[in-house]
């Protein structure tokens, strides 16, 4: 495959396209595999596993927070892996973090339980995740930007949505992975059967080295690096050359990223803790919304192209608040259909609706020569107030009010208000040139050929 920049422009295999979705997908397969089998074994075993001194729902607390630990060192992969993806190119930045996020994973699979080496059990645990989570905070925008900048005029949307399609295969993945490992008598599965999925990350890691190895650096990136020299501080330039686009995706993050964590993870807890429901009844619901999602991701990011971002993101936003307390009154009513329908509308058209035109939005915020540091940098920092602490706080409110999910519904309708007042001040981008470097240019047509 060749992506050649030249004075007349840049030349565009057909063949490449293919490739490079691919490319896109199959990293962010992996880190969202990687981030739900955490998630999914912090829900279900960890809280037994690394902290079987404490109570059951404060070790449940515990276990939910080490998965927020790893939310804290995202900022810094993207302020590190953003800084030079601006600077040397996307590609090689991508093949860095596809390495850090799969290594971390496996050998998260391989750490002894508290019962076999004490309290280095849960610390070793920690800093794996604080490894796994500096990885992942530019592999998902590096994704991002790499399809986009890839895309034909007009279908930045749909082919930006390879990547949270690639994330939804991930969830999907993981979520039947451990669907069949729960199958196991409950010793064995706690004994070795829940390390299954960690290990088995190695094979999504050598997959994805392959391809991304094999193709080459983005169009746009060749061609503005042809033309000017790279910034010194791509970060520092893009806070202050975009200020607007960092305050837009940092409140935009709070439903889609809190939300994409909040239902499959501490839903998946809740049904099974709380209601006293089996694990794989609460599993496939999950599995049934990401499977849906595969379809929903890229109608919304279509959408979007034809729309704009903002009316479908804002839609989706508004559409998880209303949500919020229908998600619990079905699950309350323990009948299984109606618990996987709750977590259909919750996940396949709440956070879908979102996530998925999120990925051009986003890569159009920002200029071509800060657009990964800035992308990555304001991504995560949104992590960290969304997707990070969510689980936790559901479960705390939830053991504050008793075990009554009432205050978690109201905690998801701030988060959506929130993504809907940040989103609705935010410019409309989808017309937009791509290539522009000024802030202001996001919302201006491209010029004609």
């Amino acid at each position: 495959m060749t992506a050649e920049a030249t004075g007349a422009g840049v030349v565009r295999e057909k063949s490449s396209l293919g490739r490079v979705m691919l490319a896109s997908a199959v990293g962010s397969a992996l880190e969202w595999y990687d981030f739900f089998i955490y998630g999914t074994a912090a829900a279900l075993v960890f809280n037994e596993l690394f902290f079987p001194k404490l109570d059951p729902r404060i070790g449940t607390l515990a276990a939910f927070a080490t998965f927020g630990v790893g939310f804290f060192a995202r900022p810094f992969g993207g302020l590190v892996f953003g800084h030079f993806g601006d600077r040397v190119g996307r590609k090689p930045m991508l093949v860095v973090t596809l390495l850090l996020v799969g290594v971390a994973t496996f050998l998260i699979g391989l750490v002894p339980s508290y019962a076999s080496i004490g309290i280095w059990a849960p610390i070793l645990l920690v800093l794996l995740r604080l490894l796994q989570g500096f990885g992942a905070g530019a592999e998902y925008g590096g994704a991002v930007i790499f399809a986009v900048e890839y895309a034909p005029e007009g279908k930045r949307g749909l082919f930006g949505s390879w990547a949270p399609i690639g994330v939804t295969m991930g969830n999907l993945l993981a979520a039947g992975v451990f669907a069949l490992v729960t199958l196991l008598p409950k010793e064995d599965f706690l004994a070795w059967g829940w390390r299954i999925p960690f290990l088995l990350s190695a094979i999504l890691v050598a997959l994805g080295l392959y391809i991304r190895v094999s193709v080459a650096e983005t169009p746009v990136f060749a061609e503005v690096a042809e033309r000017r020299k790279p910034l010194k501080a791509p970060v520092l330039d893009a806070m202050r050359r975009h200020p607007r686009s960092f305050l837009v995706v940092i409140g935009s993050r709070m439903a889609e990223n809190g939300l994409g964590y909040l239902f499959p993870v501490f839903g998946l807890n809740y049904v099974v803790q709380q209601l006293q429901l089996p694990r794989s009844e609460a599993l496939f619901g999950v599995i049934l919304s990401q499977f849906l999602s595969l379809a929903t991701i890229p109608l919304f990011s279509a959408l979007s192209d034809r729309v704009g971002r903002r009316p479908v993101y804002l839609g989706a936003a508004l559409f998880s608040a209303a949500w919020a307390f229908p998600f619990f009154l079905l699950c309350e009513t323990k009948a299984a259909w109606l618990i996987w329908l709750a977590f259909i509308g919750a996940s396949a058209i709440g956070v879908s609706g979102m996530f998925g035109p999120q990925a051009a939005y986003y890569s159009e915020l920002f200029g071509p020569r800060v657009r990964f540091g800035g992308f990555a940098f304001a991504r995560e920092l949104g992590s960290i107030l969304a997707g990070g602490p969510a689980p936790f706080l559901a479960a705390w409110l939830l053991a504050a009010a008793g075990g009554k999910p009432w205050w978690v519904a109201v905690y998801i309708i701030v988060l959506s208000l929130i993504t809907a007042v940040a989103v609705w001040i935010g410019p409309e981008t989808h017309r937009g040139d791509i290539t522009s470097e000024h802030p202001d240019d996001v919302a201006r047509p491209a010029p004609a050929s």
